[in-house]
């Protein structure tokens, strides 16, 4: 029986996590749930699951939320919250599946605690990606990866000697504007960017997805994933979202991960690993698909792409920048208050002022990503 925790278990990832626990539970046991502020949802979610701890994201709630849940029930709130369900179960495995920067600390507190992670959290590789495989490598705790991208990669790579590889491609969706102009990208609504044409995904990571700024988290992840260079990190645009990602060797053999796009698979594959159990997913027909397309990326048309790379080149406190003033500017576009080509006109305006760190501490992440926040709030 494998104890599992789950951080953020009423988003996307979260939820999607326990659809594949409630299909094998006979083999998965919840320790923990850590949710935010969807109190209807986690309530159901305890009712089933039946954890032994749960946090809230606030005191408020968390009052709240003791009167409603069974007696043997501890309940906890706020980032110490979120620290208590990674790192203080008896789960063997933590999921980390809360959004943006909020999830480092208690990231770092599972694998201090010996935990495998189950990470569906970039911005943690993104931010602090050199202190996380570093204390990974130290603690003997494996990274599985959960990003459909990154998963492909993995399993891509299982068995293969590293020494012969010679690039990874991530693909790319395009997300919901991929055949929109520039000049149509002036008049979009925040309606339009939530229709993403392929994944089911919670609102930020979708808006992510349409400005690309969610493939240039990634390829910085697959830095770090992967311990590879930027040059052997290439992005491919592949609007059917069938191949999720590959490599190639040196020999130019080429070994890809196909299926139909459910994240629910490669969530299973992380808590299964290295074993391959039967899938709620849809099984995948290449004959019914029929075609498959692919495109060039164009810089250009996706600025925020090029802007990630940049900031991975230069590594530090860039990435850190990049991350946070991206969470502020989309989080102001889903309020309504600037245009969606505003996103990326407050990143780049905040990276022009960003003065870098190399090799920051924790604390310099930290008030890189504070300082940050409140220039981007600013523009």
């Amino acid at each position: 029986m494998k104890k599992i925790s789950v951080l953020g278990s009423t988003g996307s990832i979260g939820t999607q996590t326990l659809d594949v626990v409630a299909k094998h539970s006979d083999h998965f046991q919840i320790e923990g749930l850590a949710a935010g502020t969807n109190i209807s949802l986690l309530l159901e979610q305890v009712r089933k699951f039946r954890p032994r701890k749960i946090s809230v994201a606030n005191r408020e709630l968390a009052e709240q939320v003791k009167t409603e849940v069974p007696a043997d029930t501890e309940v906890y709130f706020g980032d110490q919250g979120l620290i208590e369900i990674a790192a203080g179960t008896d789960a063997n495995m933590v999921v980390t599946a809360v959004m943006g920067s909020l999830g480092l600390p208690s990231t770092l507190a599972a694998i201090e605690a010996g935990k495998t992670i189950g990470l569906a959290n970039k911005e943690t590789l993104v931010t602090a990606g050199h202190i996380v495989t570093a204390l990974a490598k130290k603690k003997g705790v494996d990274l599985l990866p959960i990003d459909s991208e990154h998963s492909a990669i993995f399993q891509c790579l299982n068995g293969e000697n590293r020494g012969d590889l010679a690039s990874i491609t991530l693909t790319a969706s395009g997300g919901s504007f991929r055949d929109r102009t520039r000049e149509e990208l002036t008049r979009v609504t925040v309606e339009d960017a939530l229709k993403h044409p392929n994944w089911s995904m919670g609102a930020k990571i979708t808006i992510d997805s349409a400005t690309m700024v969610n493939k240039g988290l990634e390829v910085i992840e697959a830095h770090w994933l992967f311990d590879l260079p930027y040059e052997q990190i290439h992005v491919l645009l592949h609007p059917e979202s069938i191949i999720h990602s590959f490599v190639e060797f040196r020999d130019t053999s080429i070994i890809a991960q196909l299926g139909n796009p459910d994240m629910r698979v490669p969530i299973q594959y992380a808590l299964t690993y290295p074993e391959r159990w039967e899938s709620p997913s849809q099984r995948l027909s290449l004959a019914e698909v029929g075609k498959l397309h692919f495109r060039e990326m164009d810089f250009e048309r996706f600025p925020c792409l090029r802007l990630a790379y940049e900031c991975g080149k230069m590594g530090g406190t860039a990435t850190t920048a990049f991350n946070a003033a991206n969470e502020v500017a989309v989080a102001r576009f889903l309020r309504k208050e600037i245009s969606f080509l505003q996103i990326e006109d407050i990143i780049e305006r905040v990276l022009d002022q960003h003065h870098n760190i190399s090799e920051p501490e924790l604390s310099e992440i930290e008030e890189c990503d504070n300082r940050t926040r409140e220039a981007a709030a600013k523009l």
